[in-house]
């Protein structure tokens, strides 16, 4: 994998969806952190239907403690691991007022030191929120970096650090989310569907599938 063949890699996945976000439903920095927090081992249609019933009723930290532990857990009961999420949350809510205003930080220091925030996380909301060029390496990108010959690496820091070194820097503020979206619907963990992939003659993957 070159760097010619990165370029044009991105320039296609960027042609194909030229405006990539989170498939999360946000509208603040806090929105997207709860969001974020609530998504482990969880999927984004099931985290957007609680957030519809929590954020209507609570999307700030000082409404997250008015509710309650109990009120949160009803709201978010639909998500896996939802009883260790609430607590997370709360104390998260407690030091965003304790130490931010109440306003979520944009350094990865200040994100990594909030309950239940960790690289991954942080890097979302840098990306997201914030429009900071970091990488969060999920099971996706993980996959698609590997699969692909992009940046193989054998956890996902080494991923995230080869990404950051090689993702041509007119493309790095989106590369995250088009691997993500790439990883979720094409370059799928059984069975890639190399048939209907716009990357599919660059991909250095040697089991290809003709699968569309």
């Amino acid at each position: 994998m070159n760097a010619q063949k990165r370029y044009e890699i991105f320039s296609r996945l960027r042609a194909h969806t030229p405006t990539p976000t989170t498939e999360l439903h946000w509208e603040t920095p806090f929105e997207l952190l709860t969001a974020v927090l609530l998504s482990a081992q969880a999927t984004d249609v099931g985290v957007n239907k609680a957030t519809a019933r929590l954020f209507p009723v609570a999307n700030t930290p000082q409404g997250i403690l008015e509710l309650g532990i109990e009120g949160l857990k009803d709201k978010i009961k639909t998500i896996g691991l939802y009883n260790s999420k609430a607590d997370n949350l709360m104390k998260t809510c407690h030091l965003l007022l304790e130490r931010h205003g109440g306003e979520v930080p944009d350094t990865r220091e200040a994100l990594e030191a909030l309950p239940g925030v960790g690289r991954k996380t942080a890097n979302v909301i840098l990306n997201t929120a914030f429009g900071q060029p970091t990488m969060a390496v999920d099971t996706h990108i993980f996959r698609v970096a590997n699969r692909t010959r992009i940046a193989p690496g054998k956890n996902v820091l080494e991923v995230e650090q080869k990404l950051m070194r090689h993702v041509p820097k007119e493309f790095l503020h989106d590369a995250h989310h088009w691997l993500i979206l790439h990883g979720r619907y094409t370059c799928v963990a059984r069975k890639p569907r190399c048939g209907s992939c716009v990357i599919e003659d660059l991909c250095e993957y040697k089991d290809k599938t003709e699968i569309s």
